[in-house]
């Protein structure tokens, strides 16, 4: 007989690893993501990078852990009595049963109003059926032109036109500068909108969609974000909106709003440009597919088996002989996959050799070589129809020269003629007190006539 208190011989009995784990994951399994505010105590961050302290108000505490690469999004470091607000995990510490908070996202305690408004108008959005995923609008299937709203000196477009420069160059981006944060950036938010719907809708930038978002923030630099007339803004546009604010923690009303919310800038870039590298992608899914349909196929033929095999009290040969059939169905499924696989294989092989055979490349290099050598021969051409024209000029010059008067008036002659300018040949032309004129080699002489002579008898006469 045994006494009531102890356990009977079926009674299971729990290692303390077995029950702080059992108590572990009931913790875990009961809790979603919670949000406390306290002050932080017994801070210290070891060199391992992670952040072990103490939450506590004025009645209790507990103790948190926030890993490295949780805190690393952290934009202040918190310091021993520190005002904060934790969104956590609630667990327990196995090696020594101690209930403890895993921090996953921290913020001064100050945002507790702005949380408390972030609350209130998503309810009443919500309620009006604004975020109702009805009214969300399909992301276009391609996108060439895309326009981006965001800060133009921020990372969040840095990373935007990193992914595109990556993963699709010839998108071409425009970008509506505004203020992300501040004063009057909400404002200048909804007339960014708007105006690159007026762009589209003119055909003057025909835009196809848009990223507004920026980087990651505290909830009040964020704040522009969950402003209502950004979110009606979005609701509003004709055009699809990916909304893109902060970091994969941050949730704004402007994601709720938009037709689809991304987790971070890059994601929305990535999101709206095809991956160069889908087709090898798409081509490993239908591998895998392949793969888990023959493994179904055979998990199901072997289920049908044990199936058969459990109703026959001896089967013998049959079994064997059913066995056999299903290892040759097996390794013919699997030559099958091979073959199929090897076949998208060569037809990828051939398109991508048609498509380098129709390259303009090999032709336009011909081109140049062609007009190279057509160049080259035109100015040989040229060349020998100059020097043949150089030496043609010389000799007519010097056919000219030969017979050119000046050449003889260089030799000491004289061409004379009267005022009229008559060229004198014979003496009798001109009187005594006549005056004449002398042309020479250089120059020319004005003479007075003083006498004439006649020519000789027997001098030759033109």
């Amino acid at each position: 007989m045994h006494d009531s208190l102890s356990p009977g011989p079926d009674t299971a009995t729990l290692s303390v690893t077995e029950l702080n784990r059992k108590v572990r994951l009931l913790l875990e399994g009961h809790f979603d993501f919670v949000w406390v505010e306290g002050e932080i105590s017994n801070f210290a961050a070891p060199s391992s990078g992670h952040w072990y302290f103490s939450l506590k108000d004025s009645a209790a505490q507990v103790r948190c852990a926030m890993f490295r690469n949780r805190n690393q999004r952290v934009r202040f470091r918190p310091a021993n009595g520190d005002h904060i607000r934790l969104r956590c995990r609630v667990s327990l510490y196995e090696g020594r049963g101690e209930f403890q908070l895993i921090a996953e996202y921290m913020e001064q305690a100050g945002a507790g109003a702005l949380q408390a408004a972030f609350e209130a108008l998503k309810t009443r959005l919500l309620q009006e059926g604004l975020f109702d995923p009805a009214r969300k609008q399909p992301l276009p299937a391609s996108v060439s032109r895309l326009g981006v709203i965001t800060s133009p000196t921020g990372a969040a477009i840095h990373d935007i036109l990193t992914v595109l420069k990556r993963r699709s160059p010839a998108i071409e981006v425009y970008i509506l500068p505004v203020a992300v944060q501040g004063e009057g950036a909400a404002a200048q938010i909804v007339a960014a909108i708007e105006r690159a719907n007026r762009l589209a809708a003119s055909g003057a930038v025909p835009l196809d969609a848009l990223i507004v978002g920026r980087g990651g923030g505290s909830l009040e630099d964020l704040w522009a974000f969950n402003e209502e007339i950004v979110a009606r803004a979005i609701a509003a546009s004709a055009l699809p909106i990916v909304s893109a604010v902060g970091h994969e923690v941050d949730f704004s009303i402007a994601d709720m709003a938009a037709d689809q919310r991304a987790a971070t800038p890059s994601a929305a870039a990535e999101m709206l440009s095809p991956d160069q590298r889908e087709q090898l992608a798409l081509l490993a899914k239908m591998e895998a597919d392949l793969r888990r349909a023959v493994q179904r196929k055979l998990a199901e033929a072997r289920t049908r088996l044990d199936h058969l095999r459990s109703r026959l009290k001896h089967p013998g040969a049959r079994l064997r002989e059913q066995s056999q059939r299903l290892d040759e169905l097996e390794q013919r499924l699997i030559r099958a996959q091979g073959n199929l696989l090897a076949r998208k294989r060569g037809e990828l092989a051939l398109l991508e050799s048609r498509l380098l055979a129709k390259s303009p490349a090999p032709r336009i290099q011909q081109w140049q070589r062609d007009m190279q050598r057509l160049q080259q021969r035109m100015e040989s051409a040229v060349q020998v129809r100059l020097q043949g024209a150089r030496r043609q000029l010389a000799h007519l010059a010097q056919m000219l020269d030969s017979l050119s008067p000046l050449s003889t008036l260089s030799r000491g002659y004289a061409i004379v003629t009267d005022q009229s300018g008559k060229v004198l040949a014979d003496a009798a032309q001109v009187e005594p007190g006549d005056t004449v004129e002398a042309r020479l080699a250089r120059g020319s002489l004005r003479l007075n006539v003083l006498e004439t002579r006649p020519a000789a008898e027997g001098e030759d006469r033109e």
